[in-house]
């Protein structure tokens, strides 16, 4: 096969030739990837030319998914672009122009999604975005609105609100109706202990529905919510907590994890006696060891009577009101407390699980998370779109790594939502999910927390089913949602993020602060999004939040990652640049090491730092935790090596390896990469991080124990 392709002379060679390909093999109907063998030429090639082809022959073989006209005519996404043009007589060809538009136009975008969605204003805004550049921007101001109740409106059709499981019982099944009675009561407690709009109500909570209801019901009066999970210690409960001074205090009595009981009658106690301004706290009897308790000051959640009954009750509130408060790591220092605002966290969660997680009312939405990650609140924004939540309690890998994809099969769940290294563990465990579970039902699968690998993206296609949609995504606490992730219009590619989410002004800049295609650069986000935060909790001159973003390039966000735009609009994310590897004047993105230690069998994890010594010396050591009774024996280093060498260039051979117990992990399942690069050039712990704030505190041992070679 041979296409024949007239070549332009001069610079705008490179979409031309792409589009001429393109349209070449979609003629042809031909499924086999371009080579330049293909290719007959009528003129002599310039560079630009030849990395053009090389582009796009390079795509076409990491293409894994493509998507069904079907999938993008039913698509949420087709459905506003089609409206778009009805109502604001926006027409746009493909998705990149449609994203170059809605950042182009912030006032005009965020107005259509609100009118798109039929968002309900209690009263109507005076403007659309005010108050100057970031973090200064007022989004529709003089409106008011209730989060919660965009939840009741998008559940009303619905009959099943929650489908709850954990590592005991079998699946519960709860009713729109029987979550409303919930909310209610609930709320009715509050007020009976003078919450009001403003107060903050705190959580210790595992994922159960009593975490949703009590969510909801604060929400509903105008209260704000912020929670952690029960896997915090004491310490790092209080430090969060004690910042925000919550009205109220609601607490499990323990959790499910790995068929274990972990009770929490000490903890609560201990959190108790940290917050001295309570008025309550109610006690879930979740696991049975409340009737044991011997706790003070408490109300029990089994003696608030019955559910409540009727038309729930929403109070209208300013549009950048208040809505919760989540936290930083706090692994080096007190936890930021940073607050979002109903409005900014409604609009984007419209907008994002319509439009690139395409969720449709009636579905069945999953997304394994503890309440004390971001993900749990990104979870409850589905029902916004009338979808049903599935929420697990308990380890996904117990009794084994299957447990989540048999709970796929028996609730035909649609959207499966986890963590990059948990799809990685269960590549590198053998899993084949699509062999031993019935997944017809599974649509797509997300995928956060860090950059999935290449291989990962692999396995997802050859174990699940290739017919699935693999929506990677990326974004953070910071915004509760994610700035890049799926969408539907364009095909998959192996290691690759679709597309920057429309209204994420999203670029790469370089050292002269310009925006870069195909080159790596620092993630920055260049105008205001409605769910930036309004504010960090106790900052009223913004000081925290100015140094926290916008310290680098006044008026700019800056990430703190670094990020590859492609020429087609992907994204590849290549891990923190405070973790940065400065290696002989290049630098290198952790994730680059990361994905070729993930193609390495025996090598469960890895986290490799690069210190700056003395008199210009660089030490880069790579830790790795090997899988059970691996050794690191010489010819494991030369695996490892060679991999590196030739998969990535000398410069990523680390100057030592070194096998550890265990990889330094947040709770919220960040590598801990800077704080250990801090603790090996000799700062005391204390200072460094909080113990409290980790998965797993006793693998810094290790590190606080190594010595740097002279």
């Amino acid at each position: 096969m041979q296409f024949r392709v007239s070549l332009p002379k001069g610079e705008r060679l490179g979409l031309l030739l792409t589009d001429t390909l393109k349209a070449e093999g979609e003629d042809r109907k031909s499924k086999l990837p371009v080579t330049l063998s293909m290719i007959q030429f009528q003129f002599s090639l310039n560079r630009l030319t030849l990395v053009a082809i090389m582009n796009y022959m390079e795509k076409q073989s990491k293409i894994l998914w493509k998507p069904t006209q079907e999938d993008i005519a039913s698509s949420r996404l087709s459905e506003y672009r089609k409206w778009l043009q009805e109502h604001f007589s926006v027409s746009t060809p493909d998705y990149e122009t449609l994203w170059q538009w809605s950042v182009d136009n912030p006032e005009m975008f965020w107005s259509s999604v609100a009118s798109f969605f039929k968002v309900r204003f209690h009263t109507d805004y005076n403007s659309i975005l005010s108050g100057g550049e970031m973090p200064n921007a007022i989004w529709f101001e003089g409106s008011t609105l209730n989060y919660a109740e965009h939840i009741y409106r998008g559940m009303k059709a619905q009959e099943t609100a929650i489908l709850f499981a954990n590592e005991r019982e079998s699946v519960q099944s709860i009713s729109v109706d029987a979550m409303w009675q919930e909310v209610a009561r609930l709320r009715r407690y509050f007020q009976s202990h003078g919450v009001v709009s403003g107060d903050r109500v705190a959580g210790y909570l595992p994922n159960i529905p009593e975490a949703t209801y009590a969510f909801l019901a604060a929400c509903s009066l105008g209260a704000v919510w912020s929670c952690c999970s029960q896997d915090f210690g004491v310490s790092s409960v209080v430090d969060r907590f004690a910042q925000i001074e919550p009205k109220v205090f609601i607490a499990a009595d323990g959790y499910y994890y790995n068929g274990k009981i972990h009770g929490r009658e000490n903890e609560i106690r201990a959190i108790q006696e940290g917050l001295p301004g309570l008025k309550d706290t109610l006690i879930i009897n979740y696991t049975g060891l409340a009737k044991d308790f011997k706790l003070e000051r408490v109300t029990y959640c089994d003696h608030l009577g019955e559910g409540v009954s009727g038309q729930p009750k929403f109070d209208a509130v300013p549009f950048g009101h208040p809505l919760w408060i989540l936290y930083s790591s706090g692994t080096t220092g007190v936890p930021k407390a940073i607050t979002h605002s109903h409005g900014g966290c409604l609009l984007e969660h419209l907008k994002y699980l319509a439009f690139h997680n395409d969720v449709h009312a009636g579905e069945r939405f999953f997304w394994y998370t503890t309440t004390g990650w971001m993900m749990w609140n990104f979870l409850q924004g589905s029902m916004l779109l009338g979808a049903t939540i599935v929420l697990y309690d308990g380890s996904p890998g117990y009794p084994d790594l299957e447990r989540l994809w048999a709970l796929s099969e028996e609730l035909s769940i649609n959207h499966f939502g986890t963590s990059a290294p948990y799809l990685v563990a269960c590549m590198k465990g053998g899993i084949r999910p699509g062999s031993s579970h019935d997944l017809k039902a599974l649509r797509s699968i997300g995928s956060t927390g860090s950059p999935l690998p290449e291989e990962a993206f692999d396995w997802v296609y050859k174990e699940i089913h290739d017919s699935i949609w693999l929506c990677s995504m990326s974004g953070g606490t910071d915004v509760c949602t994610a700035f890049v992730g799926g969408v539907i219009e364009k095909n998959v590619l192996a290691g690759e993020i679709q597309a920057r989410a429309l209204g994420c002004a999203l670029y790469a800049f370089n050292d002269q602060l310009q925006p870069v295609v195909e080159a790596l650069g620092e993630m920055v986000i260049t105008t205001p999004m409605p769910s930036m935060p309004i504010y960090f909790w106790n900052d009223p001159d913004k000081e925290k939040y100015h140094s926290s973003y916008f310290e680098n390039i006044p008026g700019v966000w800056r990430h703190g990652d670094w990020v590859k735009i492609t020429a087609s609009g992907g994204v590849i994310i290549y891990g923190r640049s405070d973790a940065t590897l400065n290696r002989q004047g290049v630098r290198i993105g952790t994730a680059e090491i990361y994905r070729v230690l993930n193609e390495i069998q025996e090598i469960e994890d890895g986290l490799i730092v690069n210190l700056e010594l003395d008199g210009g010396r660089h030490y880069m050591p790579l830790f790795v935790k090997l899988g059970l009774e691996q050794k690191l024996d010489q010819d494991l280093v030369k695996i490892i090596v060679s991999a590196l060498k030739t998969k990535c260039s000398p410069r990523h051979v680390p100057d030592d390896i070194i096998q550890v117990a265990d990889i330094p992990y947040t709770i919220s399942g960040k590598k801990m990469e800077a704080p250990v690069k801090k603790i090996l050039m000799g700062m005391a712990t204390g200072k460094t991080l909080s113990k409290d704030a980790m998965r797993n505190p006793d693998s810094l041992d290790f590190f606080e124990k190594f010595k740097i070679p002279k």
